[in-house]
């Protein structure tokens, strides 16, 4: 059986996983954006803690869709995607659900865009040959 495939069900469950963080991040976006977190050294700063901050979230879809380690790359696909999609439709349509001013929201438009590569990345890099179950 090829279990790098995912079910319906599993699809269906990530894409709504992708809605969730993508909600998440745009919301902390219209946090911390005005807090300067995204300017200078904070920005590289803010920039860098996406990469740790984003393994738990690949951890959380390899859990909540009951994935082989061998479904990651996937996986996550399927969830940035999602993600992603939603948030060229904010930002197209809704640009102030990012907050109110313009530099801020195209600052959290790099900051969601540099995370989805981290998502990609870390998902191709976590995705593991499963191991036989006995």
């Amino acid at each position: 059986m090829d279990t790098t495939s995912l079910t319906a069900k599993q699809g269906v469950v990530l894409m709504l996983y992708g809605v969730i963080l993508w909600f998440v991040a745009a919301s902390l976006v219209r946090v911390i954006g005005p807090t300067g977190a995204f300017d200078g050294v904070a920005g590289l700063i803010s920039f860098a803690l996406i990469i740790p901050g984003t393994v738990p979230a690949i951890y959380g879809a390899r859990w909540i869709a009951k994935l082989q380690t061998n479904q990651t790359a996937a996986a996550i696909l399927i969830v940035t995607a999602a993600a992603l999609l939603l948030d060229g439709i904010a930002h197209a349509w809704f640009p102030k659900l990012y907050g109110t001013d313009p530099a801020l929201i195209i600052k959290g438009a790099a900051a969601i865009f540099w995370g989805a590569g981290v998502g990609l990345v870390l998902g191709l890099v976590m995705n593991k040959p499963s191991v036989p179950r006995a």
